[in-house]
Protein backbone atom coordinates (compact mmCIF):
# COMPACT_ATOMS: atom_id res chain seq x y z
CA UNK A 1 0.00 0.00 0.00
CA UNK A 2 1.33 3.48 -1.41
CA UNK A 3 2.03 5.61 2.24
CA UNK A 4 0.96 9.56 2.51
CA UNK A 5 3.70 11.90 1.04
CA UNK A 6 2.88 13.35 4.68
CA UNK A 7 3.85 10.35 6.50
CA UNK A 8 6.96 9.72 4.88
CA UNK A 9 8.52 13.34 4.97
CA UNK A 10 11.19 13.64 7.53
CA UNK A 11 10.73 15.41 10.32
CA UNK A 12 12.08 18.92 10.59
CA UNK A 13 13.48 18.52 14.20
CA UNK A 14 14.37 15.60 16.22
CA UNK A 15 11.93 14.08 18.48
CA UNK A 16 12.58 13.39 21.82
CA UNK A 17 11.65 9.66 23.56
CA UNK A 18 8.13 9.28 24.83
CA UNK A 19 8.18 8.80 28.55
CA UNK A 20 6.37 5.91 27.77
CA UNK A 21 6.00 5.13 32.03
CA UNK A 22 3.16 7.90 31.80
CA UNK A 23 1.13 5.56 29.61
CA UNK A 24 -1.91 3.77 30.66
CA UNK A 25 -1.38 1.27 29.12
CA UNK A 26 1.42 -0.09 31.11
CA UNK A 27 2.01 -4.18 31.75
CA UNK A 28 0.26 -5.08 34.86
CA UNK A 29 0.97 -8.67 36.14
CA UNK A 30 -1.89 -9.29 39.05
CA UNK A 31 -5.43 -7.50 39.63
CA UNK A 32 -7.11 -6.97 42.48
CA UNK A 33 -10.87 -9.13 42.75
CA UNK A 34 -14.29 -8.33 43.80
CA UNK A 35 -16.20 -11.04 44.44
CA UNK A 36 -20.49 -10.40 44.87
CA UNK A 37 -22.27 -13.08 46.51
CA UNK A 38 -26.16 -13.21 46.56
CA UNK A 39 -27.42 -15.60 49.47
CA UNK A 40 -31.26 -16.08 49.94
CA UNK A 41 -31.79 -19.18 51.82
CA UNK A 42 -28.20 -21.13 51.38
CA UNK A 43 -27.53 -21.91 55.72
CA UNK A 44 -26.23 -25.56 54.55
CA UNK A 45 -23.84 -23.90 51.75
CA UNK A 46 -22.87 -20.50 52.52
CA UNK A 47 -20.12 -20.66 55.00
CA UNK A 48 -18.66 -23.61 51.95
CA UNK A 49 -18.89 -21.56 49.47
CA UNK A 50 -17.22 -18.29 50.84
CA UNK A 51 -14.26 -20.55 52.12
CA UNK A 52 -13.64 -22.18 48.72
CA UNK A 53 -13.95 -18.10 47.49
CA UNK A 54 -11.46 -17.14 50.54
CA UNK A 55 -8.86 -19.97 49.35
CA UNK A 56 -8.37 -18.21 46.12
CA UNK A 57 -4.81 -17.80 45.22
CA UNK A 58 -2.86 -16.97 41.88
CA UNK A 59 -0.35 -15.24 40.43
CA UNK A 60 -2.56 -13.50 38.60
CA UNK A 61 -4.41 -11.82 41.72
CA UNK A 62 -3.01 -9.06 43.88
CA UNK A 63 -5.83 -8.69 46.16
CA UNK A 64 -9.27 -10.41 47.22
CA UNK A 65 -12.35 -8.94 48.33
CA UNK A 66 -16.12 -10.07 48.74
CA UNK A 67 -19.04 -9.03 49.47
CA UNK A 68 -22.08 -10.81 50.50
CA UNK A 69 -26.06 -8.88 50.57
CA UNK A 70 -28.39 -11.35 52.00
CA UNK A 71 -31.36 -11.01 49.95
CA UNK A 72 -34.06 -11.50 53.41
CA UNK A 73 -33.13 -15.17 53.81
CA UNK A 74 -35.49 -16.81 56.52
CA UNK A 75 -33.66 -20.13 57.00
CA UNK A 76 -30.69 -18.64 59.24
CA UNK A 77 -28.06 -17.91 56.22
CA UNK A 78 -28.23 -14.45 57.52
CA UNK A 79 -27.42 -15.54 61.21
CA UNK A 80 -24.44 -17.51 60.06
CA UNK A 81 -23.30 -15.22 57.82
CA UNK A 82 -23.18 -12.66 60.57
CA UNK A 83 -21.45 -14.73 63.48
CA UNK A 84 -18.71 -15.88 61.00
CA UNK A 85 -18.09 -13.32 58.94
CA UNK A 86 -16.49 -11.41 61.60
CA UNK A 87 -13.07 -13.26 61.27
CA UNK A 88 -12.96 -12.30 57.70
CA UNK A 89 -11.43 -8.78 57.39
CA UNK A 90 -11.63 -8.81 53.63
CA UNK A 91 -15.68 -9.91 53.61
CA UNK A 92 -18.16 -7.07 53.90
CA UNK A 93 -21.83 -7.96 54.15
CA UNK A 94 -24.99 -6.42 53.70
CA UNK A 95 -29.02 -7.60 54.09
CA UNK A 96 -32.18 -6.04 52.40
CA UNK A 97 -35.10 -5.28 54.55
CA UNK A 98 -37.23 -7.59 52.16
CA UNK A 99 -36.42 -9.57 49.41
CA UNK A 100 -36.04 -8.78 45.98
CA UNK A 101 -34.14 -10.77 43.94
CA UNK A 102 -30.98 -11.57 42.64
CA UNK A 103 -29.98 -8.64 40.75
CA UNK A 104 -31.11 -6.43 43.33
CA UNK A 105 -28.51 -7.82 45.69
CA UNK A 106 -25.80 -7.66 43.05
CA UNK A 107 -26.88 -3.64 42.36
CA UNK A 108 -26.38 -3.63 46.11
CA UNK A 109 -23.27 -5.78 46.44
CA UNK A 110 -21.76 -3.57 43.23
CA UNK A 111 -21.85 -0.50 44.97
CA UNK A 112 -19.41 -1.67 47.20
CA UNK A 113 -16.99 -3.09 44.67
CA UNK A 114 -13.31 -1.94 44.76
CA UNK A 115 -11.13 -4.19 42.71
CA UNK A 116 -9.78 -3.91 39.43
CA UNK A 117 -11.82 -6.67 38.15
CA UNK A 118 -15.72 -7.80 40.07
CA UNK A 119 -17.48 -11.29 39.32
CA UNK A 120 -20.20 -12.81 40.05
CA UNK A 121 -20.14 -15.93 42.48
CA UNK A 122 -23.57 -17.48 43.94
CA UNK A 123 -23.59 -19.15 46.92
CA UNK A 124 -24.89 -22.55 45.74
CA UNK A 125 -21.74 -24.14 45.36
CA UNK A 126 -22.67 -24.94 41.48
CA UNK A 127 -19.47 -23.43 40.25
CA UNK A 128 -16.12 -23.93 41.68
CA UNK A 129 -13.76 -20.53 42.60
CA UNK A 130 -10.44 -22.24 41.14
CA UNK A 131 -11.90 -21.30 37.60
CA UNK A 132 -11.57 -17.57 38.74
CA UNK A 133 -7.97 -17.30 38.24
CA UNK A 134 -8.09 -18.23 34.63
CA UNK A 135 -10.84 -16.02 33.84
CA UNK A 136 -8.04 -13.46 35.38
CA UNK A 137 -5.42 -14.20 32.96
CA UNK A 138 -7.85 -13.20 30.07
CA UNK A 139 -8.08 -9.50 31.16
CA UNK A 140 -4.23 -9.64 31.50
CA UNK A 141 -3.66 -10.88 28.36
CA UNK A 142 -5.84 -10.11 25.68
CA UNK A 143 -7.24 -6.71 27.01
CA UNK A 144 -10.22 -8.40 27.65
CA UNK A 145 -13.69 -5.74 29.14
CA UNK A 146 -15.78 -8.69 29.86
CA UNK A 147 -15.03 -12.37 30.83
CA UNK A 148 -17.62 -14.95 31.37
CA UNK A 149 -17.53 -18.73 32.41
CA UNK A 150 -19.23 -21.09 29.75
CA UNK A 151 -20.52 -24.78 30.80
CA UNK A 152 -20.16 -25.63 27.30
CA UNK A 153 -17.55 -24.44 25.81
CA UNK A 154 -14.87 -27.21 25.18
CA UNK A 155 -12.49 -28.61 27.91
CA UNK A 156 -10.62 -31.43 29.04
CA UNK A 157 -13.59 -33.10 30.35
CA UNK A 158 -16.96 -31.56 30.73
CA UNK A 159 -19.99 -32.98 33.22
CA UNK A 160 -22.96 -34.11 31.05
CA UNK A 161 -26.16 -31.70 31.69
CA UNK A 162 -29.51 -32.26 31.78
CA UNK A 163 -30.60 -32.31 27.77
CA UNK A 164 -33.97 -29.89 28.29
CA UNK A 165 -32.11 -27.46 31.15
CA UNK A 166 -29.58 -27.04 28.02
CA UNK A 167 -31.57 -26.82 25.32
CA UNK A 168 -33.52 -23.64 26.90
CA UNK A 169 -30.12 -22.20 27.87
CA UNK A 170 -29.09 -22.55 24.29
CA UNK A 171 -32.45 -21.83 22.92
CA UNK A 172 -32.02 -18.10 25.05
CA UNK A 173 -28.40 -18.07 24.24
CA UNK A 174 -29.31 -18.20 20.19
CA UNK A 175 -31.88 -15.86 20.76
CA UNK A 176 -29.37 -13.08 22.48
CA UNK A 177 -26.37 -13.53 19.62
CA UNK A 178 -29.05 -12.94 16.89
CA UNK A 179 -30.17 -9.69 18.38
CA UNK A 180 -26.84 -8.64 19.59
CA UNK A 181 -24.78 -10.23 16.50
CA UNK A 182 -22.49 -12.11 19.14
CA UNK A 183 -21.22 -15.74 18.74
CA UNK A 184 -21.28 -16.56 23.00
CA UNK A 185 -22.41 -20.12 24.27
CA UNK A 186 -23.48 -19.66 27.13
CA UNK A 187 -25.51 -15.90 28.31
CA UNK A 188 -27.54 -17.47 31.47
CA UNK A 189 -23.78 -18.70 33.75
CA UNK A 190 -23.28 -17.32 36.61
CA UNK A 191 -19.65 -16.41 35.96
CA UNK A 192 -19.53 -13.14 34.87
CA UNK A 193 -16.62 -11.23 35.57
CA UNK A 194 -16.23 -7.38 34.44
CA UNK A 195 -14.30 -4.67 34.95
CA UNK A 196 -15.19 -2.72 37.95
CA UNK A 197 -15.29 0.62 36.75
CA UNK A 198 -17.20 -0.70 33.55
CA UNK A 199 -19.80 -2.74 35.73
CA UNK A 200 -20.42 0.40 37.91
CA UNK A 201 -20.93 1.93 34.80
CA UNK A 202 -23.91 0.44 33.59
CA UNK A 203 -27.28 0.64 35.40
CA UNK A 204 -28.98 -2.72 36.72
CA UNK A 205 -32.72 -2.40 36.22
CA UNK A 206 -33.44 -6.39 36.76
CA UNK A 207 -34.34 -7.48 40.23
CA UNK A 208 -34.29 -11.15 39.65
CA UNK A 209 -32.37 -13.58 37.02
CA UNK A 210 -32.90 -11.11 34.29
CA UNK A 211 -29.90 -9.51 35.06
CA UNK A 212 -27.89 -12.07 32.94
CA UNK A 213 -29.55 -11.49 29.90
CA UNK A 214 -29.70 -7.16 30.84
CA UNK A 215 -25.83 -7.16 31.67
CA UNK A 216 -25.08 -9.42 28.24
CA UNK A 217 -27.24 -6.76 26.14
CA UNK A 218 -25.87 -3.81 27.81
CA UNK A 219 -22.20 -5.15 27.43
CA UNK A 220 -23.07 -5.57 23.34
CA UNK A 221 -24.56 -2.36 23.18
CA UNK A 222 -20.81 -0.94 24.69
CA UNK A 223 -19.23 -2.67 22.52
CA UNK A 224 -16.73 -4.10 24.97
CA UNK A 225 -14.17 -6.99 24.83
CA UNK A 226 -16.44 -10.31 25.36
CA UNK A 227 -14.31 -13.38 26.13
CA UNK A 228 -15.55 -16.61 27.24
CA UNK A 229 -13.44 -19.29 29.09
CA UNK A 230 -14.63 -22.97 29.84
CA UNK A 231 -15.71 -23.72 33.39
CA UNK A 232 -16.70 -26.51 35.35
CA UNK A 233 -20.55 -26.75 36.67
CA UNK A 234 -21.84 -29.21 39.27
CA UNK A 235 -25.56 -28.27 38.60
CA UNK A 236 -28.32 -29.12 41.74
CA UNK A 237 -31.66 -30.53 41.30
CA UNK A 238 -34.81 -28.91 42.71
CA UNK A 239 -34.94 -31.01 45.43
CA UNK A 240 -31.91 -29.58 46.75
CA UNK A 241 -32.43 -25.92 46.28
CA UNK A 242 -32.16 -24.95 42.97
CA UNK A 243 -34.17 -21.56 42.48
CA UNK A 244 -34.13 -21.03 38.85
CA UNK A 245 -37.32 -22.27 37.17
CA UNK A 246 -38.78 -22.48 33.17
CA UNK A 247 -41.05 -19.11 33.60
CA UNK A 248 -37.45 -17.52 34.05
CA UNK A 249 -36.52 -18.71 30.55
CA UNK A 250 -39.57 -16.98 29.63
CA UNK A 251 -38.85 -13.70 31.28
CA UNK A 252 -35.25 -13.88 29.71
CA UNK A 253 -36.76 -14.01 26.34
CA UNK A 254 -38.77 -10.81 27.31
CA UNK A 255 -35.72 -9.05 28.73
CA UNK A 256 -33.74 -9.82 25.88
CA UNK A 257 -36.19 -7.96 23.67
CA UNK A 258 -37.18 -5.53 26.26
CA UNK A 259 -33.08 -4.27 26.35
CA UNK A 260 -32.88 -4.81 22.74
CA UNK A 261 -35.26 -2.12 22.23
CA UNK A 262 -34.40 0.35 24.77
CA UNK A 263 -31.07 2.67 25.26
CA UNK A 264 -30.19 2.24 28.96
CA UNK A 265 -26.60 1.28 28.77
CA UNK A 266 -25.16 4.14 30.95
CA UNK A 267 -25.81 5.73 33.93
CA UNK A 268 -27.58 9.25 33.77
CA UNK A 269 -25.30 12.20 33.02
CA UNK A 270 -23.27 9.61 30.08
CA UNK A 271 -24.91 11.37 27.18
CA UNK A 272 -21.51 12.40 25.86
CA UNK A 273 -20.31 8.56 25.63
CA UNK A 274 -23.57 7.69 24.72
CA UNK A 275 -22.93 10.11 21.73
CA UNK A 276 -19.94 8.77 21.12
CA UNK A 277 -21.37 4.70 20.84
CA UNK A 278 -23.93 6.28 18.49
CA UNK A 279 -21.43 7.64 16.39
CA UNK A 280 -19.06 4.25 16.69
CA UNK A 281 -22.60 2.82 14.42
CA UNK A 282 -22.00 5.88 12.05
CA UNK A 283 -19.02 4.24 10.02
CA UNK A 284 -19.51 5.64 6.64
CA UNK A 285 -19.49 8.80 8.82
CA UNK A 286 -16.60 8.36 10.64
CA UNK A 287 -14.99 7.07 7.76
CA UNK A 288 -15.64 10.61 5.60
CA UNK A 289 -13.82 12.53 8.02
CA UNK A 290 -10.77 10.33 8.25
CA UNK A 291 -10.64 10.43 4.91
CA UNK A 292 -10.71 14.45 5.29
CA UNK A 293 -8.05 14.79 7.61
CA UNK A 294 -5.77 11.71 6.32
CA UNK A 295 -3.31 13.87 3.92
CA UNK A 296 -2.41 15.69 7.30
CA UNK A 297 -1.83 13.02 9.84
CA UNK A 298 1.88 12.61 9.53
CA UNK A 299 3.51 9.64 11.63
CA UNK A 300 3.71 10.59 15.17
CA UNK A 301 0.20 11.71 16.38
CA UNK A 302 -1.14 12.12 19.57
CA UNK A 303 -4.57 12.51 19.38
CA UNK A 304 -6.65 14.32 22.06
CA UNK A 305 -10.42 12.74 22.66
CA UNK A 306 -10.16 9.53 21.11
CA UNK A 307 -13.28 8.84 23.12
CA UNK A 308 -13.87 5.08 21.58
CA UNK A 309 -11.57 4.93 18.69
CA UNK A 310 -13.75 5.85 16.33
CA UNK A 311 -11.02 7.73 14.26
CA UNK A 312 -8.34 6.21 15.83
CA UNK A 313 -8.70 2.88 14.09
CA UNK A 314 -8.57 4.87 10.64
CA UNK A 315 -5.17 6.18 11.36
CA UNK A 316 -3.36 3.35 12.88
CA UNK A 317 -0.68 1.55 12.87
CA UNK A 318 1.82 4.87 12.81
CA UNK A 319 5.50 4.79 13.51
CA UNK A 320 3.61 6.32 16.70
CA UNK A 321 -0.09 6.83 18.01
CA UNK A 322 -1.18 8.19 21.04
CA UNK A 323 -4.18 8.23 22.34
CA UNK A 324 -5.72 10.18 24.91
CA UNK A 325 -8.94 11.09 26.53
CA UNK A 326 -10.08 12.35 30.02
CA UNK A 327 -13.04 10.60 30.64
CA UNK A 328 -12.16 7.35 32.73
CA UNK A 329 -14.33 4.54 30.92
CA UNK A 330 -12.85 5.78 27.26
CA UNK A 331 -9.76 5.52 28.70
CA UNK A 332 -9.97 2.02 29.85
CA UNK A 333 -11.96 1.28 26.62
CA UNK A 334 -8.56 2.47 24.71
CA UNK A 335 -6.06 0.38 26.76
CA UNK A 336 -7.85 -2.63 26.21
CA UNK A 337 -7.87 -1.36 22.34
CA UNK A 338 -4.35 -1.25 22.11
CA UNK A 339 -3.28 -4.71 23.26
CA UNK A 340 -1.35 -6.15 20.20
CA UNK A 341 -0.26 -2.71 19.15
CA UNK A 342 2.74 -1.48 20.38
CA UNK A 343 2.67 1.46 18.76
CA UNK A 344 -0.24 2.53 20.36
CA UNK A 345 0.15 4.53 23.67
CA UNK A 346 -2.85 5.51 25.72
CA UNK A 347 -2.98 8.69 28.03
CA UNK A 348 -5.38 10.38 30.04
CA UNK A 349 -4.86 13.55 29.27
CA UNK A 350 -6.90 16.84 30.28
CA UNK A 351 -6.47 18.98 27.20
CA UNK A 352 -5.86 22.34 29.84
CA UNK A 353 -3.62 20.61 32.33
CA UNK A 354 -0.48 21.40 31.52
CA UNK A 355 0.97 18.82 34.00
CA UNK A 356 -0.93 16.17 31.72
CA UNK A 357 1.62 17.21 29.13
CA UNK A 358 4.68 16.75 31.24
CA UNK A 359 7.85 14.94 29.57
CA UNK A 360 5.81 15.43 26.10
CA UNK A 361 7.60 18.60 24.62
CA UNK A 362 8.63 17.64 20.94
CA UNK A 363 7.49 14.09 20.82
CA UNK A 364 4.95 14.33 18.14
CA UNK A 365 4.59 16.05 14.53
CA UNK A 366 0.31 16.01 14.31
CA UNK A 367 -1.63 16.85 17.21
CA UNK A 368 -5.33 15.60 16.26
CA UNK A 369 -8.66 17.54 18.00
CA UNK A 370 -11.66 16.50 16.31
CA UNK A 371 -14.48 17.99 18.43
CA UNK A 372 -12.26 19.05 21.34
CA UNK A 373 -11.41 22.93 21.65
CA UNK A 374 -15.63 23.18 21.77
CA UNK A 375 -15.45 21.13 25.11
CA UNK A 376 -12.24 22.35 26.97
CA UNK A 377 -12.54 25.46 29.72
CA UNK A 378 -8.93 26.91 29.12
CA UNK A 379 -8.88 26.94 25.11
CA UNK A 380 -5.62 29.25 25.65
CA UNK A 381 -4.08 26.73 28.03
CA UNK A 382 -4.88 23.56 25.48
CA UNK A 383 -3.28 25.27 22.37
CA UNK A 384 -0.49 26.15 24.38
CA UNK A 385 -0.01 22.46 25.28
CA UNK A 386 -0.49 21.86 21.53
CA UNK A 387 2.26 23.94 20.66
CA UNK A 388 4.62 22.50 23.15
CA UNK A 389 4.14 18.69 22.20
CA UNK A 390 4.93 19.59 18.39
CA UNK A 391 8.16 19.59 16.85
CA UNK A 392 8.69 22.74 14.80
CA UNK A 393 7.00 22.40 11.40
CA UNK A 394 4.39 20.03 13.26
CA UNK A 395 0.80 20.28 12.36
CA UNK A 396 -2.43 20.97 14.95
CA UNK A 397 -5.12 18.98 12.94
CA UNK A 398 -8.21 19.93 14.31
CA UNK A 399 -12.15 19.79 13.85
CA UNK A 400 -14.68 22.24 15.63
CA UNK A 401 -18.21 23.04 15.16
CA UNK A 402 -19.45 26.08 13.29
CA UNK A 403 -22.00 28.60 13.24
CA UNK A 404 -22.89 30.54 16.63
CA UNK A 405 -26.70 30.75 15.65
CA UNK A 406 -26.84 26.28 15.54
CA UNK A 407 -26.10 26.31 19.41
CA UNK A 408 -28.99 24.19 20.78
CA UNK A 409 -29.71 21.19 22.55
CA UNK A 410 -27.06 18.58 21.51
CA UNK A 411 -24.37 21.33 21.92
CA UNK A 412 -25.93 21.75 25.64
CA UNK A 413 -25.80 17.87 26.17
CA UNK A 414 -22.45 17.38 24.63
CA UNK A 415 -21.07 20.14 27.02
CA UNK A 416 -20.14 22.17 24.18
CA UNK A 417 -18.74 25.92 25.19
CA UNK A 418 -19.45 27.38 21.99
CA UNK A 419 -19.71 27.00 18.15
CA UNK A 420 -17.10 28.95 16.01
CA UNK A 421 -16.55 31.25 13.49
CA UNK A 422 -13.93 31.22 11.12
CA UNK A 423 -12.30 34.49 12.30
CA UNK A 424 -12.48 33.27 16.38
CA UNK A 425 -10.43 30.01 15.50
CA UNK A 426 -8.09 31.84 13.48
CA UNK A 427 -7.33 34.57 15.94
CA UNK A 428 -6.99 32.31 18.65
CA UNK A 429 -5.02 29.41 16.90
CA UNK A 430 -2.48 32.91 15.73
CA UNK A 431 -2.55 34.11 19.69
CA UNK A 432 -1.04 30.59 20.18
CA UNK A 433 1.70 30.99 17.61
CA UNK A 434 0.20 28.75 14.94
CA UNK A 435 0.18 29.48 11.44
CA UNK A 436 -2.62 28.75 9.31
CA UNK A 437 -2.32 26.15 6.38
CA UNK A 438 -5.46 24.89 5.60
CA UNK A 439 -9.28 26.38 6.73
CA UNK A 440 -11.92 24.28 5.04
CA UNK A 441 -15.80 23.55 6.19
CA UNK A 442 -17.23 20.21 6.25
CA UNK A 443 -20.40 18.50 6.39
CA UNK A 444 -22.69 21.18 5.11
CA UNK A 445 -25.67 18.27 4.60
CA UNK A 446 -26.57 18.18 8.22
CA UNK A 447 -26.65 21.58 9.06
CA UNK A 448 -30.55 21.85 8.76
CA UNK A 449 -30.95 18.17 10.46
CA UNK A 450 -28.94 20.09 13.33
CA UNK A 451 -30.73 23.03 13.10
CA UNK A 452 -34.50 21.01 13.75
CA UNK A 453 -33.57 18.53 15.91
CA UNK A 454 -31.09 20.82 18.12
CA UNK A 455 -33.18 24.00 17.85
CA UNK A 456 -36.78 23.43 17.04
CA UNK A 457 -36.93 20.08 18.58
CA UNK A 458 -34.54 20.36 21.28
CA UNK A 459 -33.97 16.31 21.16
CA UNK A 460 -30.93 15.29 23.49
CA UNK A 461 -29.71 12.52 21.39
CA UNK A 462 -29.00 12.02 17.55
CA UNK A 463 -31.99 9.63 16.54
CA UNK A 464 -30.91 6.31 15.23
CA UNK A 465 -33.03 6.22 12.43
CA UNK A 466 -31.52 9.32 10.94
CA UNK A 467 -28.15 8.02 12.00
CA UNK A 468 -29.21 5.07 9.69
CA UNK A 469 -30.12 7.41 6.64
CA UNK A 470 -27.49 9.31 6.97
CA UNK A 471 -25.13 5.78 7.23
CA UNK A 472 -27.23 4.73 3.95
CA UNK A 473 -26.80 7.59 1.88
CA UNK A 474 -23.51 8.73 2.71
CA UNK A 475 -21.48 7.70 -0.75
CA UNK A 476 -24.56 10.26 -2.21
CA UNK A 477 -23.64 12.72 0.47
CA UNK A 478 -19.94 13.15 0.31
CA UNK A 479 -20.84 13.90 -3.43
CA UNK A 480 -22.94 16.70 -3.08
CA UNK A 481 -21.74 18.37 0.45
CA UNK A 482 -19.79 20.93 -1.51
CA UNK A 483 -22.51 22.48 -3.21
CA UNK A 484 -24.54 23.76 -0.28
CA UNK A 485 -24.73 27.01 -0.30
CA UNK A 486 -24.08 27.47 3.32
CA UNK A 487 -21.08 26.83 5.46
CA UNK A 488 -20.44 23.89 7.31
CA UNK A 489 -21.37 22.16 10.53
CA UNK A 490 -17.62 21.99 11.15
CA UNK A 491 -14.63 23.30 10.24
CA UNK A 492 -11.36 21.84 9.72
CA UNK A 493 -8.24 23.83 10.25
CA UNK A 494 -4.58 22.57 9.68
CA UNK A 495 -2.47 25.22 11.99
CA UNK A 496 1.47 24.43 11.75
CA UNK A 497 4.09 24.95 14.30
CA UNK A 498 6.71 27.87 13.39
CA UNK A 499 9.78 26.38 12.69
Amino acid sequence: MTKNKSEMTPPSAPFRELPEHLACNKQVTALSLSVLMPVYNERYLVMESLRRVLALDSEYLASLEVIIVDDRSTDGSWEILEQSCREFPNVKLFRHEKNQGKGAAIRTALKHASGDVTIVHDADLEYHPEDIPGMLKIFLEEGADAVFGSRYLSAQYRRVLLYKHSLINKFITAAINFLTDLDLTDVETCYKALKTDLFQSIPIRSNDFRFEVEITMKLARRRVNIFEVPVRYLPRSYEEGKKIRMKDGFLALWAALRFFLIEDIFHRGHHGLHTLLDMNNARRFNKWIADTLRPYIQSRVLEIGAGVANLTRHFIPRELYAASDIDRHAVAFLSSFAIGKPYLKVFKLDAGRTGDFAGLKHCFDTVLAVNVLEHVKDEAASLRNFYDVLVPGGKLVALVPQHPFLYGSFDAVLEHRERYTRAKLQSRLAAAGFEIEVMNDFNRTTVPSWFLNGRILRRKRFSLVQLKILEIFMPLIRRIDPFWPWGGLSLIVVAVKKK
